[in-house]
């Protein structure tokens, strides 16, 4: 298997349907698209969870292995107290991409919604339309990055894009590997030992 690359940044956007996932990598003009879509379940497979899991393991593989990006950054979950089971799923989702990255010894990383809505467009209360087209604006794009699968991937890469830092060392409002690294790591979390 290649080496990771580290300019190259994997931003996922976890659904259990359609998961997004887009590919940027650094250069000297600013980040560059390689590469965007979409990974869908069979509907047929809807009754049987392990196989839709599997489909989106496979699939975020297939991306990690033609990209080998330095990192990968997938969306915190966000769990509204009206619909505990949506959460649920969608942590069974997002265990399947955290796997496959560190299967292939790709740091991941993720990033509350909040939070890539205020680095993208300056409100964390950001629409899909307003993010679509600060991603579109922020990344020379000429039409609207679509569906909004892709563009919350582009966003969440372009988020990590703009943090600028090592995945290790990355910004507090960063969790490595969906834990909180303050409370791994100690009381700062930039400060490694």
């Amino acid at each position: 298997m290649p080496s990771p690359k580290p300019s190259r940044i994997l931003g996922i956007d976890p659904g259990l349907q359609v998961t997004g996932y887009a590919v940027l990598e650094s250069s000297p003009d600013g980040p560059v698209v390689k590469d965007a879509g979409v990974i869908r379940t069979n509907s047929e497979d809807s009754s049987d969870f392990a196989t839709r899991l599997k489909t989106l393991f496979d699939g975020v593989i297939e991306v990690l292995d033609e990209w080998t990006p330095g990192v990968m950054v997938v969306e915190q979950l966000y769990a509204h107290y009206e619909h505990p089971r949506t959460a649920i799923l969608m942590a069974h989702a997002r265990g399947a991409f955290f796997l496959a990255g560190a299967q292939r010894g790709i740091s991941v990383l993720s990033y509350a919604a909040t939070r890539v809505k205020k680095l993208i467009t300056g409100s964390g209360r950001a629409g899909k339309e307003q993010m679509q087209h600060a991603i579109a604006r922020q990344l020379g794009l000429t039409k609207l990055p679509e569906p909004h699968d892709v563009s919350d991937a582009l966003a969440i890469a372009l988020c990590h894009y703009f943090a600028g830092n090592h995945p290790l060392r990355g910004p507090r409002s960063a969790t490595f590997t969906g834990i909180n690294r303050a409370a791994l790591l100690g009381s700062d979390p930039d400060e490694i030992d």
